[in-house]
Parts: structure tokens; C-alpha cells; sequence
């Protein structure tokens, strides 16, 4: 029986399980860090909500942007394999360094916030070494007569993602979110929780440094994410170039494009704030610039041309699901935190974990839905790629307009009930299981080889555009309950404040700083944010629109792709 046959008559080959335990761990280790960081920020490190978000959002943006790094060093010289074993301990060792910034910070504020820093930042570089180059093996996993079942196999991968961001965000805050009975919280408590994600990051690493050798390989045994010197003619589709070819004109071109686009989006950017000014604008140039790099690749065929042009269209719109899709560990903590009944079933459940519910809904789900795309390729009605994720943007659009009905009422001191919560991450949970995962796929069946883990470092940009434009959108959250109440302790009406119709002394500003209480109302482009109601709302426009317009163009993206789903 020749080798064709073997693979053809496997489901799915058993390095697939060795990439979806490594990922599993590395998702605990990253949503555990996640579900705490902002609240570590604002409880332990004494930062405003609205600088936490930005922070939170830039964080996000950033270990999204170094995948292009980590992809382009992994295709060069690395590997696959090298990097993510590099990658895998450098997160590790950022997360001992967040145990140590909870650790000391009732001694050493200002040490703790700088070892904070340094550690979001090995975090971040760790991950670009880790995320692009795991996301590209997969798709080495198949040959070329299987890639047809990527979908299924990238949503199994999925659904590895989310069993680690379920543990994640499970073990994390039961330890490092703790209150007691009269609902105070332990700011002490946040060490424990990042050493748990530090424990599971290595945990990780080491499952896939002692199984990649056995299982993740090829079917005639070859080891895949070696050093790119071994790639051999066969391992390319056939008439497809082994190697880009940039040109020193493209690539100064690609510099000044970079510097010219950063100062422009800087321009437009208001605010001090380091992370919005400097690193968002970073974040959206980058992504720019490389897209134009790829393209003026000398090598690029028509059909190979037109494949990425595909890619880059839907990133653009997966940018707007990402934005409203992350206000999970940002502006819907803070609800949960301030203005939510979490009362479960006779539990208080801690605000750092009602996200919770969307790992354990892709857990449920993700299994199911890669049936689904098996029966309907089956029976050859699979939709194509770009409209199961315009469906998925569709979905957000309606989970946010859902919630945004159930505040309108709530008032400044309603609280909001945690069912709520829970249907929108059950809604949010279907769409991203028709976006995320097909994303992911549909690089792996259209990237030319020469370019596979660079061209993850490019989709994972669009990512981080949405998770800069997640934190900027977090920060127009506007004054939730606990503001009101708190103000109101000091003796004064926050909502006359907000409304203009009182004005406060000097003494009851100071007292407003202090509580960390902004005296105006969020603005975003051009308009008050008054409340819930509104701010929710902003992400059902841009989510549904987004969504309209990617089915308008579903058809012509189908052309495009040239026979691929």
C-alpha cells in the first residue's frame, strides 16, 4: 500500500494531538495571565481603569504584531520547532516575573511596576516566537491531496486553544482572585494565579520537546518545522518558487512606507498615554507595510497574487471581531466586576472568571462544528471561508445588541444579571467558531509555502489591530455603578457632573482623582458615551457593518481563491 493511501484512509495524524496539547498549555498559561492582568493593574499597581484597558489592549496588539517576527525568523533560520521551544520558555519566564511584581509590590511599588513591564514584554516577544510557527505546523501535518479537511482539523486545534483558556481561566482566578465573605478582595492573592500560568507554560514546552521527534512528522516519517535548510523540492506545490525574492528598492521601500505610515497614524492619535500613542500606531503601520512587502515578492504568481490578496481583505474584517470580541478581559470584567449579579447558582463567582464560559462553549461546541463542515463538504455545500466569517461577525453584532437591550433599564446602580453574560458568550462562542479557526485554515490552504509562517505572523496582525482597537474602545467605558456609589460616599452627585449641571469645587475634584473617578463622559469619534447602553452599541455598528459588507463580497473572494474553500 503506497503512502497516499495510508494518509488518505487516517483521520487525523497523531502529531495533531501533540500540537494541541502544547497549545492547550500555552492558551492556560496565557487566558489564566489574561483573565487577572487588568485587575492586578488597577487593585495591586493602583492604575486607572481607562489606562489598564489601553495597556490590556496594547499588550494584546503587541503579542499578536510579533508573530511577524517569530514567523520570519522561524521560515529563515530557526524553524518552527526552535522557536517554539524558545518561545514557550521565554513565556514561562515572564510569567515568574509577574509572580514577583504581585509578590513585592506592597514593599516596592515602583519595583513591582517595572518588573511588570519587563515581563509583559518577554511575554509578548515569547509569543511571536510561539503562536505563528505552532499555527503553520499544523497545516504541515497534511499533505497536499488533504488539505481539503484543514478546517476540521485547525477547529480540533481550536478547540485545544480553548480547553487551555478554560483551565486558564478556571485555575487562575480561583487563586489569584480571591474575596472574602464581605466582599473584599486579596491584592495579595494575584501571585498565585501567575504562577500557575508559568507552571503550565512549562509544562508545555516540555510535552512538545520530548513528543515532536515521535509524532510530529510527516507520513513518510520526515520531521516537520525543521531549519528551513532542510525543506526539499517535493515539500511545494508544483511550479511554486522555494524562496522570495525581495528587492533592496522594495525593502527601503518597506521602511520608509513603515516610518511615513507610523507618524501618520500618530498624528491622528490623541492623548499621552505611551501605549496609545506609540504602540497602537506601531501595531497599524506594521501590519500596512508588510502586506506590501509580501506583495512586491518578485516571485508571486497571478493566482498565488490574488490567494493572499484574499488573505489581507478578510484580516481587515477580522479586525472589527477581535475589537469587540476582547472586551472580554477588559470592559466586561469591569461590568462583571462593578455592575453584575454574579450570583451562580448560589455562588459569587469572581468577575475575573465569567469569561470564563466562552472556553468551556468552545470546548462543547468546537467538535460539533467541525462535523458540521464535514457533512456539509460532504455533501458539497460547505460555504466558503470568507461567509462562515462574515457569519461570524454577524453573530457578535447580534450578542452585543442583545446585552445593550438588557441595560438600557439597569440606571446607574441596576444590576445587570450574570445570565446575560453567559448567553452573550455562548453567542460570541459560535461566531468565533466560524471566524477564528476558519481564519487560521484559510491561510494554511492559500499561503505559498515560502511564505507559511510569515504569512500567520500577517494574519495574526489583523489580531492585533482588533486587540489595539479593543483597548481603545475599552477605554470609553463609561462611569459604571460602583463610580456613582462611591461618589456618593464622598457627598457628591456624579451624575449632575457628568450631565453639566453641577459644577465641582476644587476640594470635590481632588476627591474624584483619588477614587480614580473621571468627572466627563468617554468620547468616541466625536460622540458622548453616556452610558451602557450606547457603548455596547458602538459594537454592534461596527461589527454589523463589517459583517454586511464581507458577505457583499463573498462572491468575488470566492473567484479569487481559484478553487479553494
Amino acid at each position: 500500500m503506497n503512502q497516499t493511501a495510508v494518509q488518505s484512509s487516517t483521520k487525523h495524524p497523531k502529531g495533531l494531538w501533540v500540537l494541541f496539547g502544547t497549545e492547550m498549555w500555552e492558551r492556560f498559561n496565557f487566558y489564566g495571565m489574561r483573565a487577572l492582568l487588568t485587575l492586578f493593574l488597577v487593585n495591586s499597581l493602583l492604575m486607572k481603569e481607562a489606562d489598564a484597558s489601553l495597556i490590556y489592549g496594547g499588550f494584546l496588539g503587541l503579542c499578536y504584531l510579533t508573530p511577524l517576527l517569530g514567523g520570519f525568523i522561524a521560515d529563515r533560520f530557526f524553524g518552527n520547532r526552535n522557536c517554539i521551544l524558545l518561545g514557550g520558555s521565554m513565556m514561562a519566564i515572564g510569567q515568574m516575573l509577574l509572580f514577583t511584581s504581585a509578590t513585592i509590590f506592597p514593599s516596592n511599588l515602583s519595583l513591582a511596576t517595572t518588573l511588570m513591564w519587563l515581563a509583559l514584554g518577554i511575554i509578548i516577544f515569547g509569543n511571536g516566537f510561539f503562536k505563528p510557527n505552532i499555527s503553520s505546523m499544523v497545516g504541515s501535518l497534511y499533505p497536499k491531496q488533504e488539505k481539503s479537511k484543514l478546517d476540521t482539523a485547525f477547529t480540533i486545534f481550536y478547540m485545544g486553544i480553548n480547553v487551555g483558556a478554560f483551565l486558564g481561566q478556571f485555575i487562575c482566578p480561583i487563586l489569584g482572585d480571591v474575596k472574602d465573605s464581605g466582599g473584599i478582595r486579596d491584592i495579595h492573592a494575584f501571585k498565585w494565579g501567575f504562577l500557575a500560568a508559568g507552571g503550565a507554560m512549562l509544562i508545555g514546552t516540555l510535552v512538545f520537546y520530548f513528543l515532536k521527534n515521535k509524532y510530529v512528522v510527516t507520513p513518510d516519517g520526515k520531521a516537520i518545522g525543521g531549519l528551513p535548510s532542510g525543506n526539499e523540492a517535493s515539500d511545494f506545490e508544483e511550479g511554486e518558487s522555494q524562496k522570495a525574492n525581495f528587492t533592496s528598492t522594495s525593502l527601503i521601500g518597506a521602511v520608509v512606507a513603515f516610518l511615513v505610515l507610523f507618524f501618520t497614524f500618530k498624528y491622528f492619535t490623541d492623548g499621552d498615554n505611551v501605549v496609545k500613542t506609540i504602540i497602537y500606531p506601531v501595531i497599524y503601520a506594521s501590519g500596512i507595510t508588510l502586506a506590501g512587502l509580501i506583495l512586491s515578492d518578485k516571485t508571486l504568481t497571478k493566482i498565488e497574487t490574488q490567494r493572499i490578496w484574499v488573505i489581507y481583505i478578510v484580516s481587515f474584517f477580522v479586525i472589527f471581531f477581535w475589537a469587540a470580541f476582547e472586551q472580554a478581559g477588559s470592559s466586561l470584567t469591569f461590568i462583571a466586576d462593578y455592575q453584575t449579579d454574579r450570583n451562580f447558582f448560589g455562588w459569587n463567582m469572581p468577575p475575573s472568571m465569567v469569561q470564563i464560559f466562552n472556553g468551556l462553549f468552545v470546548v462543547i461546541f468546537a467538535i460539533p462544528f467541525s462535523i458540521l463542515w464535514d457533512k456539509l463538504r460532504a455533501g458539497g455545500k460547505e460555504p466558503t471561508s470568507p461567509f462562515k466569517q462574515a457569519v461570524g461577525l454577524l453573530l457578535i453584532a447580534v450578542s452585543y445588541f442583545i446585552i445593550a437591550h438588557n441595560v438600557k433599564d439597569l440606571g446607574n446602580n441596576g444590576l445587570l444579571a450574570i445570565y446575560w453574560l453567559i448567553l452573550l458568550y455562548l453567542i460570541q462562542t459560535f461566531g468565533e467558531l466560524c471566524l477564528s479557526p476558519i481564519g487560521l485554515s484559510l491561510v494554511g490552504k492559500l499561503a505559498p509555502k515560502r511564505f507559511a509562517s510569515l504569512a500567520y505572523g500577517v494574519f495574526f496582525i489583523s489580531n492585533a489591530a482588533g486587540y489595539a482597537l479593543s483597548g481603545t474602545l475599552g477605554s470609553i467605558l463609561p462611569a459604571t455603578g460602583d463610580k456613582f456609589n462611591k461618589a456618593k460616599e464622598l457627598g457628591i452627585d456624579l451624575q449632575g457632573v457628568l450631565d453639566k449641571k453641577i459644577v465641582p469645587t476644587a476640594e470635590q475634584l481632588t476627591l474624584l482623582d483619588k477614587k480614580q473617578i473621571s468627572t466627563t463622559n468617554t468620547v468616541f469619534a466625536g460622540f458622548e458615551i453616556h452610558n451602557l447602553f450606547e457603548f455596547f452599541m458602538v459594537f454592534v455598528v461596527l461589527t454589523g457593518l463589517a459583517a454586511v459588507i464581507l458577505f457583499a463580497l463573498t462572491p468575488r473572494l470566492k473567484r479569487m481563491m481559484h478553487g479553494v474553500r
